[in-house]
Protein backbone atom coordinates (compact mmCIF):
# COMPACT_ATOMS: atom_id res chain seq x y z
CA UNK A 1 0.00 0.00 0.00
CA UNK A 2 1.77 3.29 -0.93
CA UNK A 3 2.01 5.80 1.72
CA UNK A 4 0.16 9.30 1.63
CA UNK A 5 1.89 11.11 4.74
CA UNK A 6 0.95 14.44 3.42
CA UNK A 7 -3.20 13.65 3.55
CA UNK A 8 -2.70 11.22 6.09
CA UNK A 9 -1.00 13.66 8.37
CA UNK A 10 -4.30 16.16 7.71
CA UNK A 11 -6.24 13.09 8.67
CA UNK A 12 -4.81 12.69 12.26
CA UNK A 13 -4.24 16.39 13.04
CA UNK A 14 -8.37 16.37 13.06
CA UNK A 15 -9.26 13.14 14.67
CA UNK A 16 -11.48 13.75 17.54
CA UNK A 17 -13.36 16.65 16.78
CA UNK A 18 -16.92 17.17 16.17
CA UNK A 19 -16.17 18.06 12.36
CA UNK A 20 -17.16 15.56 9.69
CA UNK A 21 -13.71 15.08 7.54
CA UNK A 22 -14.97 14.73 3.83
CA UNK A 23 -12.04 13.54 1.57
CA UNK A 24 -12.91 14.48 -1.94
CA UNK A 25 -11.38 14.01 -5.43
CA UNK A 26 -12.04 12.35 -9.02
CA UNK A 27 -11.92 8.47 -8.91
CA UNK A 28 -9.13 6.49 -8.73
CA UNK A 29 -6.88 9.39 -6.85
CA UNK A 30 -6.38 7.27 -3.97
CA UNK A 31 -9.41 8.25 -1.28
CA UNK A 32 -9.94 4.77 -0.66
CA UNK A 33 -6.22 4.23 -0.02
CA UNK A 34 -6.32 6.78 2.28
CA UNK A 35 -9.36 5.98 4.17
CA UNK A 36 -7.58 2.47 4.72
CA UNK A 37 -4.13 4.04 6.17
CA UNK A 38 -6.13 6.26 8.52
CA UNK A 39 -7.79 2.86 9.70
CA UNK A 40 -3.98 1.35 10.11
CA UNK A 41 -3.18 4.34 12.00
CA UNK A 42 -6.03 4.41 14.35
CA UNK A 43 -4.80 0.38 15.09
CA UNK A 44 -1.57 1.24 15.86
CA UNK A 45 -2.65 3.49 17.99
CA UNK A 46 -4.60 1.10 20.16
CA UNK A 47 -7.80 1.73 18.81
CA UNK A 48 -10.03 -1.64 19.31
CA UNK A 49 -11.42 -3.29 16.13
CA UNK A 50 -15.09 -3.48 17.00
CA UNK A 51 -14.50 0.92 17.44
CA UNK A 52 -13.77 1.44 13.92
CA UNK A 53 -16.40 1.31 11.32
CA UNK A 54 -15.46 1.14 7.96
CA UNK A 55 -17.62 1.13 5.06
CA UNK A 56 -17.02 0.85 1.48
CA UNK A 57 -20.23 1.26 -0.40
CA UNK A 58 -18.47 0.09 -3.60
CA UNK A 59 -17.84 -3.34 -2.40
CA UNK A 60 -19.71 -6.18 -3.84
CA UNK A 61 -21.38 -6.78 -0.25
CA UNK A 62 -22.53 -3.27 0.12
CA UNK A 63 -24.20 -2.86 -3.99
CA UNK A 64 -27.65 -3.21 -2.56
CA UNK A 65 -27.14 -0.39 0.27
CA UNK A 66 -28.85 2.79 -1.82
CA UNK A 67 -31.38 4.94 0.68
CA UNK A 68 -31.13 6.46 3.38
CA UNK A 69 -33.13 3.72 5.37
CA UNK A 70 -31.25 1.06 4.18
CA UNK A 71 -27.90 3.04 5.97
CA UNK A 72 -29.57 3.66 8.56
CA UNK A 73 -30.19 0.05 8.96
CA UNK A 74 -26.62 -1.04 8.50
CA UNK A 75 -25.06 1.37 10.98
CA UNK A 76 -27.26 1.08 13.60
CA UNK A 77 -26.34 -2.24 13.89
CA UNK A 78 -22.75 -1.36 14.68
CA UNK A 79 -23.21 1.37 16.48
CA UNK A 80 -22.71 1.54 19.91
CA UNK A 81 -22.64 3.92 22.93
CA UNK A 82 -19.65 2.06 25.17
CA UNK A 83 -16.38 3.73 23.64
CA UNK A 84 -15.75 6.68 21.20
CA UNK A 85 -16.10 5.72 17.33
CA UNK A 86 -14.05 6.10 14.46
CA UNK A 87 -16.55 6.11 11.62
CA UNK A 88 -15.20 5.48 7.70
CA UNK A 89 -17.32 6.15 4.98
CA UNK A 90 -16.06 4.89 1.40
CA UNK A 91 -18.12 6.30 -1.98
CA UNK A 92 -20.78 7.42 0.10
CA UNK A 93 -22.64 9.51 -2.25
CA UNK A 94 -23.59 6.29 -3.42
CA UNK A 95 -26.31 6.00 -0.93
CA UNK A 96 -29.56 8.40 -1.28
CA UNK A 97 -29.72 10.66 1.97
CA UNK A 98 -27.01 9.64 3.47
CA UNK A 99 -26.56 13.51 4.48
CA UNK A 100 -29.61 13.27 6.72
CA UNK A 101 -27.92 9.66 8.66
CA UNK A 102 -24.31 10.86 9.19
CA UNK A 103 -25.54 14.00 10.90
CA UNK A 104 -27.75 11.95 12.90
CA UNK A 105 -24.96 9.80 14.20
CA UNK A 106 -22.74 12.90 14.65
CA UNK A 107 -25.55 14.03 16.92
CA UNK A 108 -26.21 10.87 18.39
CA UNK A 109 -22.91 9.03 19.13
CA UNK A 110 -19.24 10.17 20.56
CA UNK A 111 -17.65 9.17 17.47
CA UNK A 112 -15.31 10.63 14.65
CA UNK A 113 -16.49 10.30 11.14
CA UNK A 114 -14.64 10.27 8.05
CA UNK A 115 -16.47 10.07 4.57
CA UNK A 116 -15.11 9.99 0.70
CA UNK A 117 -16.71 11.01 -2.43
CA UNK A 118 -15.99 11.15 -6.04
CA UNK A 119 -18.39 14.55 -6.64
CA UNK A 120 -18.69 17.69 -5.43
CA UNK A 121 -22.64 17.84 -5.17
CA UNK A 122 -21.74 16.33 -1.79
CA UNK A 123 -20.55 19.39 -0.45
CA UNK A 124 -23.37 21.25 -1.23
CA UNK A 125 -27.23 21.35 -0.80
CA UNK A 126 -28.51 19.51 2.46
CA UNK A 127 -24.87 18.48 3.85
CA UNK A 128 -24.23 21.92 3.46
CA UNK A 129 -27.26 23.20 5.35
CA UNK A 130 -26.84 19.99 7.67
CA UNK A 131 -23.36 20.53 8.54
CA UNK A 132 -22.78 24.26 7.72
CA UNK A 133 -19.03 25.03 9.70
CA UNK A 134 -19.03 21.43 10.74
CA UNK A 135 -17.60 20.16 8.11
CA UNK A 136 -13.79 19.98 6.67
CA UNK A 137 -12.50 19.01 3.40
CA UNK A 138 -9.37 17.43 2.39
CA UNK A 139 -9.19 17.46 -1.23
CA UNK A 140 -6.99 14.88 -2.94
CA UNK A 141 -5.57 14.50 -6.01
CA UNK A 142 -3.89 12.33 -7.96
CA UNK A 143 0.47 11.60 -7.07
CA UNK A 144 2.03 15.14 -7.11
CA UNK A 145 5.96 15.00 -8.99
CA UNK A 146 7.39 14.62 -5.71
CA UNK A 147 5.59 11.65 -4.64
CA UNK A 148 5.85 10.16 -8.23
CA UNK A 149 9.37 9.82 -7.53
CA UNK A 150 8.67 8.63 -3.83
CA UNK A 151 6.63 5.95 -5.39
CA UNK A 152 8.88 5.07 -8.00
CA UNK A 153 12.31 5.13 -5.62
CA UNK A 154 13.68 7.62 -7.83
CA UNK A 155 16.19 9.86 -5.43
CA UNK A 156 15.06 13.94 -6.04
CA UNK A 157 18.88 14.90 -6.81
CA UNK A 158 19.67 12.01 -9.17
CA UNK A 159 20.79 11.70 -12.62
CA UNK A 160 17.01 10.06 -13.34
CA UNK A 161 15.09 13.47 -12.48
CA UNK A 162 14.84 14.63 -16.01
CA UNK A 163 13.51 11.47 -17.51
CA UNK A 164 10.86 10.84 -14.72
CA UNK A 165 9.42 14.44 -15.33
CA UNK A 166 9.18 13.18 -18.71
CA UNK A 167 7.03 9.93 -17.93
CA UNK A 168 5.04 12.11 -15.41
CA UNK A 169 4.14 14.56 -17.76
CA UNK A 170 3.48 11.76 -20.17
CA UNK A 171 1.31 9.22 -17.99
CA UNK A 172 -0.18 11.35 -15.34
CA UNK A 173 0.07 10.56 -11.12
CA UNK A 174 -2.69 7.74 -11.14
CA UNK A 175 -1.16 5.73 -8.34
CA UNK A 176 -2.56 2.52 -10.23
CA UNK A 177 -0.91 3.81 -13.67
CA UNK A 178 2.92 4.81 -11.99
CA UNK A 179 3.09 1.64 -10.35
CA UNK A 180 2.02 -0.71 -13.59
CA UNK A 181 4.52 -1.64 -16.38
CA UNK A 182 4.80 0.31 -19.69
CA UNK A 183 3.20 -1.83 -21.51
CA UNK A 184 -0.34 -1.10 -19.88
CA UNK A 185 0.17 2.41 -18.70
CA UNK A 186 -2.47 3.61 -21.31
CA UNK A 187 -4.69 0.59 -20.81
CA UNK A 188 -5.15 1.25 -17.38
CA UNK A 189 -5.50 5.45 -18.41
CA UNK A 190 -8.06 3.96 -20.90
CA UNK A 191 -10.04 2.58 -18.25
CA UNK A 192 -10.20 5.24 -15.58
CA UNK A 193 -10.98 7.61 -18.30
CA UNK A 194 -14.01 5.89 -19.34
CA UNK A 195 -15.13 5.19 -15.69
CA UNK A 196 -14.82 9.09 -15.23
CA UNK A 197 -16.70 10.02 -18.16
CA UNK A 198 -19.19 6.85 -18.89
CA UNK A 199 -20.05 6.55 -15.28
CA UNK A 200 -19.59 9.32 -13.08
CA UNK A 201 -20.74 12.06 -15.45
CA UNK A 202 -23.00 10.05 -18.22
CA UNK A 203 -25.04 7.44 -16.37
CA UNK A 204 -25.36 9.43 -13.00
CA UNK A 205 -26.56 12.44 -15.12
CA UNK A 206 -28.65 10.12 -17.41
CA UNK A 207 -26.83 11.57 -20.67
CA UNK A 208 -27.79 10.05 -23.63
CA UNK A 209 -25.58 12.19 -26.21
CA UNK A 210 -22.33 10.43 -25.28
CA UNK A 211 -20.77 11.67 -28.15
CA UNK A 212 -21.22 14.97 -27.61
CA UNK A 213 -20.11 14.65 -23.99
CA UNK A 214 -16.40 12.82 -24.84
CA UNK A 215 -16.57 15.92 -27.77
CA UNK A 216 -16.40 18.28 -24.93
CA UNK A 217 -14.12 16.46 -23.06
CA UNK A 218 -11.67 16.19 -25.93
CA UNK A 219 -12.07 19.62 -26.87
CA UNK A 220 -11.20 20.53 -23.31
CA UNK A 221 -8.30 19.22 -22.98
CA UNK A 222 -6.69 19.98 -26.40
CA UNK A 223 -7.30 23.54 -25.32
CA UNK A 224 -5.89 23.39 -21.67
CA UNK A 225 -4.50 26.58 -21.13
CA UNK A 226 -6.96 28.87 -23.32
CA UNK A 227 -9.68 31.03 -22.43
CA UNK A 228 -13.02 29.04 -23.11
CA UNK A 229 -17.03 30.23 -23.43
CA UNK A 230 -19.78 27.98 -23.85
CA UNK A 231 -20.33 29.65 -27.07
CA UNK A 232 -16.64 29.35 -28.84
CA UNK A 233 -17.38 25.69 -27.92
CA UNK A 234 -20.54 25.24 -29.31
CA UNK A 235 -19.23 26.49 -32.49
CA UNK A 236 -16.31 24.75 -32.78
CA UNK A 237 -17.96 21.55 -31.90
CA UNK A 238 -20.78 22.34 -34.86
CA UNK A 239 -17.71 22.72 -37.08
CA UNK A 240 -16.64 18.79 -36.37
CA UNK A 241 -20.24 17.67 -37.00
CA UNK A 242 -21.13 17.85 -33.65
CA UNK A 243 -24.48 19.51 -32.74
CA UNK A 244 -25.11 21.29 -29.82
CA UNK A 245 -26.23 24.47 -27.67
CA UNK A 246 -24.66 26.60 -24.99
CA UNK A 247 -27.19 25.01 -22.42
CA UNK A 248 -26.17 21.66 -22.95
CA UNK A 249 -22.54 22.24 -23.12
CA UNK A 250 -22.87 24.71 -19.69
CA UNK A 251 -24.20 21.82 -17.78
CA UNK A 252 -21.65 19.38 -19.33
CA UNK A 253 -19.21 21.63 -17.88
CA UNK A 254 -20.99 21.55 -14.48
CA UNK A 255 -21.32 17.76 -14.25
CA UNK A 256 -17.44 17.66 -15.80
CA UNK A 257 -16.69 19.89 -13.09
CA UNK A 258 -19.01 17.87 -10.45
CA UNK A 259 -16.51 14.93 -11.01
CA UNK A 260 -13.43 16.71 -10.04
CA UNK A 261 -12.12 15.60 -13.82
CA UNK A 262 -11.69 19.53 -14.89
CA UNK A 263 -10.61 22.20 -12.91
CA UNK A 264 -12.52 26.37 -14.03
CA UNK A 265 -9.79 28.78 -13.61
CA UNK A 266 -11.75 31.90 -13.20
CA UNK A 267 -10.77 35.24 -14.78
CA UNK A 268 -9.75 38.14 -11.99
CA UNK A 269 -9.40 41.59 -12.30
CA UNK A 270 -5.95 42.30 -10.19
CA UNK A 271 -6.96 46.44 -10.45
CA UNK A 272 -10.87 46.16 -9.79
CA UNK A 273 -10.35 43.02 -7.43
CA UNK A 274 -13.15 41.36 -8.49
CA UNK A 275 -13.76 37.81 -10.44
CA UNK A 276 -15.20 38.77 -14.37
CA UNK A 277 -18.08 37.08 -15.53
CA UNK A 278 -16.10 36.29 -18.76
CA UNK A 279 -14.57 33.41 -20.44
CA UNK A 280 -12.24 30.97 -18.30
CA UNK A 281 -9.65 28.38 -18.71
CA UNK A 282 -10.27 24.58 -17.52
CA UNK A 283 -7.77 22.67 -16.84
CA UNK A 284 -7.61 18.36 -16.42
CA UNK A 285 -6.93 16.77 -13.01
CA UNK A 286 -3.84 14.17 -14.93
CA UNK A 287 -1.82 15.46 -17.66
CA UNK A 288 -2.17 11.41 -18.34
CA UNK A 289 -5.71 12.11 -18.70
CA UNK A 290 -5.09 14.59 -20.89
CA UNK A 291 -2.92 12.59 -23.51
CA UNK A 292 -5.50 10.24 -23.41
CA UNK A 293 -8.27 12.60 -24.03
CA UNK A 294 -6.56 13.67 -27.07
CA UNK A 295 -5.65 10.52 -28.77
CA UNK A 296 -2.20 10.33 -27.20
CA UNK A 297 -1.08 12.56 -29.98
CA UNK A 298 1.42 15.36 -28.80
CA UNK A 299 1.14 19.09 -29.03
CA UNK A 300 0.32 22.20 -26.91
CA UNK A 301 3.66 21.75 -24.98
CA UNK A 302 2.98 24.95 -23.04
CA UNK A 303 -0.19 24.31 -22.34
CA UNK A 304 0.31 20.86 -20.47
CA UNK A 305 2.99 22.72 -18.55
CA UNK A 306 0.04 25.39 -17.48
CA UNK A 307 -2.34 22.46 -16.45
CA UNK A 308 0.52 20.97 -14.37
CA UNK A 309 1.33 24.28 -12.35
CA UNK A 310 -2.05 24.94 -11.62
CA UNK A 311 -2.46 21.34 -10.23
CA UNK A 312 0.13 21.57 -8.21
CA UNK A 313 -1.32 25.37 -7.02
CA UNK A 314 -4.29 23.34 -6.20
CA UNK A 315 -1.85 20.92 -4.03
CA UNK A 316 -0.43 23.11 -2.21
CA UNK A 317 -3.63 25.02 -0.92
CA UNK A 318 -3.75 27.79 -3.16
CA UNK A 319 -7.29 28.93 -4.55
CA UNK A 320 -6.09 29.88 -8.04
CA UNK A 321 -7.44 32.42 -10.94
CA UNK A 322 -6.84 33.89 -14.09
CA UNK A 323 -5.02 37.14 -13.36
CA UNK A 324 -6.14 40.22 -16.09
CA UNK A 325 -4.09 43.26 -15.61
CA UNK A 326 -5.64 45.99 -18.24
CA UNK A 327 -5.16 44.26 -21.30
CA UNK A 328 -2.48 42.08 -20.25
CA UNK A 329 -2.81 38.21 -18.77
CA UNK A 330 -1.20 36.68 -15.51
CA UNK A 331 -1.17 33.10 -15.83
CA UNK A 332 -1.93 32.17 -12.30
CA UNK A 333 -3.01 34.32 -9.44
CA UNK A 334 -2.84 31.88 -6.42
CA UNK A 335 -4.07 33.17 -2.52
CA UNK A 336 -3.43 31.05 0.60
CA UNK A 337 -4.48 32.73 3.49
CA UNK A 338 -2.67 36.44 3.86
CA UNK A 339 -0.56 34.94 0.81
CA UNK A 340 -0.60 36.10 -2.96
CA UNK A 341 1.64 34.47 -4.90
CA UNK A 342 1.88 35.47 -9.19
CA UNK A 343 2.74 33.39 -11.55
CA UNK A 344 3.90 33.04 -15.05
CA UNK A 345 4.25 29.79 -17.20
CA UNK A 346 6.13 29.41 -20.66
CA UNK A 347 7.75 26.53 -22.06
CA UNK A 348 11.17 28.32 -22.92
CA UNK A 349 11.86 32.10 -22.48
CA UNK A 350 11.15 34.27 -25.44
CA UNK A 351 13.67 36.46 -26.85
CA UNK A 352 11.95 39.20 -25.43
CA UNK A 353 10.60 40.15 -21.85
CA UNK A 354 7.21 40.04 -22.32
CA UNK A 355 6.60 37.55 -19.49
CA UNK A 356 8.50 39.23 -16.90
CA UNK A 357 7.08 42.79 -17.66
CA UNK A 358 3.42 41.28 -17.12
CA UNK A 359 4.56 40.30 -13.74
CA UNK A 360 6.35 43.81 -13.24
CA UNK A 361 3.84 46.04 -14.07
CA UNK A 362 1.19 44.17 -10.87
CA UNK A 363 1.22 47.33 -8.45
CA UNK A 364 2.05 45.21 -5.36
CA UNK A 365 4.79 43.57 -3.53
CA UNK A 366 3.75 40.27 -3.26
CA UNK A 367 6.03 37.37 -4.70
CA UNK A 368 6.19 37.05 -8.40
CA UNK A 369 7.68 34.17 -10.61
CA UNK A 370 8.18 32.71 -13.60
CA UNK A 371 7.91 28.82 -14.42
CA UNK A 372 9.94 27.75 -17.46
CA UNK A 373 10.58 23.77 -18.48
CA UNK A 374 13.64 24.08 -20.07
CA UNK A 375 16.72 25.02 -18.11
CA UNK A 376 18.74 28.53 -18.51
CA UNK A 377 21.97 30.02 -16.97
CA UNK A 378 19.49 32.85 -15.99
CA UNK A 379 17.98 32.51 -12.33
CA UNK A 380 16.12 36.12 -12.77
CA UNK A 381 14.73 38.62 -14.78
CA UNK A 382 14.91 41.90 -13.90
CA UNK A 383 13.97 40.93 -10.54
CA UNK A 384 11.68 38.00 -10.88
CA UNK A 385 12.83 34.54 -9.83
CA UNK A 386 13.20 32.13 -13.05
CA UNK A 387 12.75 28.71 -11.78
CA UNK A 388 12.87 25.13 -13.56
CA UNK A 389 9.54 22.87 -13.41
CA UNK A 390 11.38 20.19 -11.84
CA UNK A 391 12.76 22.16 -9.35
CA UNK A 392 9.43 23.69 -8.53
CA UNK A 393 7.42 20.46 -8.40
CA UNK A 394 10.08 19.17 -5.71
CA UNK A 395 9.84 22.40 -3.32
CA UNK A 396 8.24 21.49 0.17
CA UNK A 397 5.43 23.66 0.16
CA UNK A 398 1.71 22.08 0.65
CA UNK A 399 -1.35 23.77 2.18
CA UNK A 400 -4.21 22.77 4.94
CA UNK A 401 -7.57 21.32 4.30
CA UNK A 402 -10.08 23.86 3.62
CA UNK A 403 -12.75 23.88 6.32
CA UNK A 404 -16.33 24.76 5.73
Amino acid sequence: MIQRPFYLKQLVQLMNNDMVKVITGVRRSGKSILLELYRDYLKTQGVPAEDIIYLNFEAFNLLSVKTEDQLFQLLQERLHHDAHLYILLDEIQMVDGWQRVVNGVRVSYDCDIVVTGSNAKMLSGELATLLSGRYVEIPIYPFSFREFLEAKGIATDGRQIDTAFEEYEKYGGFPAVVLAAEPIKDTILSGIFDTIVLNDVSMRADIRDVTTLQSLVGFLADNVGQLVQPVKIVNTLKSTGVPTNAHTITRYLTLLKDAFLFYQGRQYDIRGREYLKTAGKYYIVDSGLRRNAIGRRPGNYGGQLENIVYLELLRRGYTVAIGKLDTTEIDFVARRIDEILYVQVTYEIPHNTHETDNLLHIPDNYQKILITQRYYDVHDIDGIPVINIVDWLLQDEQGPAQGR
